[in-house]
């Protein structure tokens, strides 16, 4: 099971943050922060976002590590640095000149974050870079990024691409249906809110970059 919730407590704990403290800050109630802590509520995107920047930590950070997964260590790349074809590549080269400088992922490995409404986000790469995710995002049918459809701003410029479905991506008073192949890249400053109206899933390429959320 995802414990996306036992990582954000965590983080609330570490960062000295009573749970009606958090709530009070996020502006939800303290009941829905305790379902989400016990992982019996997943959040929306917008209160993942709202939850990281409180709480000081980046969303790169909360994302599940996989139980029992080896990523794997292109068998290049590892002969040339003298390490086994399949491992955990952020330790890959240690104390080399490459350690944590290079990530793959196979698509059975990729840590996930689970969120309401039928949205998940898969990271694609790991790297030390702070405050930068790159993600394949899916959407099940009518699910959107804000519980209640409103907008979310958070720092930095966020780009997408359409691999199947299609996607409803509103930015400020603008509205914008991406399909198959198109694409968009937006300051993420503006308010925005994604939504999938159609009635299959949508799944999407996402690069989000910005500061410490």
């Amino acid at each position: 099971m995802d414990n996306l919730g036992q990582r954000l407590k965590a983080a609330r704990l570490r960062g000295g943050l009573t749970l009606r403290e958090l709530a009070r800050q996020a502006e939800v109630s303290p009941s829905l922060v305790s379902l989400i802590e016990n992982g019996k509520s997943q959040p929306s995107v917008a209160t993942l976002y709202t939850f990281a920047h409180i709480l000081d930590v980046s969303v790169d950070e909360l994302f599940e590590q996989s139980q029992g997964a080896e990523p794997v260590v292109p068998a290049t790349l590892a002969a040339a640095h003298g390490v086994p074809p399949v491992m955990d590549p952020v330790h890959a080269w240690e104390p080399s000149e490459y350690a944590n400088r290079i990530s793959v992922a196979h698509p059975s490995h990729r840590p996930q974050l689970a969120m309401a409404a039928g949205v998940v986000w898969e990271r694609l790469a790991a790297t030390p870079e702070k405050g930068v995710n790159f993600m394949k995002i899916t959407y099940q049918p009518q699910a959107t990024s804000t519980a209640g459809g409103e907008l979310l701003t958070h720092d930095g410029y966020e780009y997408g691409y359409v691999v199947s479905g299609e996607v409803e991506v509103t930015v400020g008073e603008e509205l914008f249906t991406l399909r198959v192949g198109e694409s968009l890249g937006f300051d993420s400053s503006i308010p925005h809110v994604l939504r999938n109206s159609g009635d299959v899933p949508f799944e999407g390429i996402w690069f989000v970059h910005g500061g410490h959320h």
